[in-house]
């Protein structure tokens, strides 16, 4: 069913085909949605992620983000936390969008990257030229703009790169930096001047380009314009690269902005220094300079979101075959319904060198679906989080002939939900979507999935590993370690019990399987008895908070019990 449904996306064009940049987990050899990437490293294996440009299918969430936002004040039910984290990770922006013309140099190729590909690029005569877009919601400071940076992926730092082996090297560099914004707001700034320059559309002053790591290229339009005298980001990197400084807004701190930074700097405040807009507050500012760049069609008022697509395309052997079978004549052809499901053949054994499947021909090699002619099937799977997506659906209709039935409509909204707060904005955001789309294909009525929600506390257990091939992790269970504290009890060392040599001490996290943290139940049965299990999991904290295990605490729960025990026999 999640095949024939992503089939039922497809025609509506909620599921599409596009290129573009993606988190890449070099271990799993597979993509990673944004959410699934914590601290720059994958959320399964802990590699650090590279970011590639692949071709991969994308569910258009972004399509409901209006209504996603605006339905959460509707979730009373809902912990206040959860909601503004999915209000946060949604991200409705309100600004303007402005143009920076650009003329590359006589001579340069016109066949540049992205020339053909995307919207800020266009070619007038025999030189390419075109705009430049970025996207801001501080257009009160335009005037103060010293510098434009874009994100290493941008065509145009993609084609000044062509020329320039320093910027090549530079954009590889960035391509292994953090990919969140929470990753690049700590990370140190850096930058490459590309050579080119950019006309400040109402000044007509030429600004250098630069290509900088703390630019994302999937928010917005991948560039931005600098005004370091306003922004603490921009301020770093214009005293680090020497680059001017213009204060254009009065604040509370005065009219200039020496170092070090100060928060005030970012304030609202009176336009100065900004010639036919000084002393104009923010709202005003804002209206005659969007009037004036709409005037030269150079700019516009928009809202914009930080919710991107859902990238479902994972290149690994398990989860969901994507229903499509490529052929060289008909392009990318839906696998018919009466064929489904795609079946995975069971016997593969991934080997870690990528997708098994590709190298599987009697998966591979199949007749298109149109003409009859020799195809390959697709073999990316769906990220496994498809499943978790709508199941409760599918338990309201046990046996059902169709995806869901009536009965569903009956029992839907589920009525008390319970999960973990982590998945915040993955299994929790992705399920709300998902509903969304099945009611708009016909499959319900119901808009929202869950009425109630009780996010409760992780169990959280110390972590231990040894770093092994390929940069992959090999975790390692607290009961295999002999820890070593010191005087106040806080753990300095640790060594593993079967050969006396050293593990690395992973911090305290929750129990899971990928990080070997878990602590067997049978174990604790036979030690202490099922009553003791129970007593310490139930009252060692409260249900929405995180329980740290502690075999101290397991031992304390069974001598209470004891007690107990010995009171009531008297």
């Amino acid at each position: 069913w999640n095949q024939w449904l992503f089939l039922r996306m497809l025609e509506k064009g909620i599921a599409y085909l596009k290129t573009g940049v993606v988190n890449w987990d070099p271990v799993d050899q597979t993509v990673l949605a944004n959410e699934q990437v914590i601290d720059g490293r994958g959320w399964r294996t802990g590699a650090v992620v590279e970011k590639r440009e692949i071709p991969m299918y994308y569910l258009a969430i972004t399509r409901y983000a209006e209504e996603l936002l605006a339905e959460l004040d509707g979730l009373p039910g809902w912990p206040e936390q959860v909601k503004l984290m999915q209000k946060n990770w949604i991200g409705k922006s309100y600004g303007v969008r402005i143009g920076f013309p650009y003329q590359l140099a006589e001579g340069e190729p016109s066949n540049h990257p992205g020339a053909s590909r995307h919207p800020s690029l266009a070619k007038e005569g025999n030189n390419p030229s075109g705009i430049l877009w970025v996207f801001t919601t501080r257009a009160d400071t335009l005037m103060g703009a010293t510098y434009v940076a874009v994100a290493a992926e941008h065509p145009l730092a993609l084609h000044a790169a062509q020329t320039n082996p320093a910027l090549a090297a530079f954009i590889e560099e960035c391509r292994q930096g953090g990919v969140t914004e929470a990753e690049l707001a700590v990370q140190e700034k850096k930058g490459l001047p590309t050579g080119l320059t950019v006309t400040h559309p109402l000044t007509g002053e030429a600004l250098p380009l630069w290509v900088a790591n703390y630019v994302l290229m999937g928010y917005g339009e991948g560039a931005v314009m600098a005004v370091p005298a306003h922004d603490e980001r921009d301020f770093a990197f214009a005293h680090k690269y020497r680059l001017p400084i213009k204060p254009v807004i009065r604040t509370a701190a005065g009219d200039h902005t020496p170092a070090p930074w100060q928060e005030a700097y970012a304030d609202y405040g009176t336009c100065i220094n900004s010639g036919q807009y000084d002393g104009l507050d923010f709202v005003q500012a804002v209206d005659a300079i969007a009037a004036d760049l709409n005037a030269k069609e150079l700019g516009e008022k928009k809202v914009i979101w930080r919710l991107r697509d859902w990238g479902v395309s994972r290149q690994r052997y398990w989860g969901t075959p994507i229903p499509i079978i490529h052929c060289s004549e008909c392009g990318a052809v839906p696998v018919p319904d009466a064929q489904l499901p795609v079946i995975l053949p069971d016997h593969l054994v991934p080997d870690g060198s990528g997708n098994p499947l590709n190298k599987y021909p009697e998966f591979l090699n199949v007749p298109c679906p149109k003409c009859g002619q020799p195809a390959r099937r697709e073999t990316d799977t769906m990220d496994t989080f498809v499943d978790s997506s709508w199941y409760f659906f599918r338990y309201c209709s046990p046996g059902a002939t169709a995806m869901i039935d009536a009965r569903a409509d009956y029992w839907m909204p589920v009525d008390q939900y319970v999960g973990g707060i982590e998945h915040a904005i993955l299994h929790l955001l992705y399920s709300r979507f998902w509903t969304k789309a099945m009611r708009d294909i016909g499959l319900t009525t119901v808009a929202e999935p869950f009425a109630n929600l009780l996010t409760q506390g992780m169990v959280i257990a110390p972590t231990f590993y040894r770093d092994g091939a390929e940069g992959r992790k090999q975790w390692i269970n607290p009961a295999q370690v002999t820890v070593k504290t010191d005087d106040k009890g806080r753990p300095v060392s640790a060594v593993l019990k079967r050969d006396d040599q050293p593990v690395a001490i992973g911090g305290i996290e929750k129990m899971a399987k990928s990080k070997n943290n878990g602590v067997d139940p049978q174990a604790l049965i036979d030690q202490y008895g099922a009553d003791t299990a129970r007593l310490f999991i139930m009252f060692a904290a409260p249900p929405d908070q995180a329980l740290e295990w502690s075999d101290a605490g397991v031992a304390g729960a069974y001598r209470f019990l004891r007690r107990l025990w010995s009171f009531a026999a008297e």
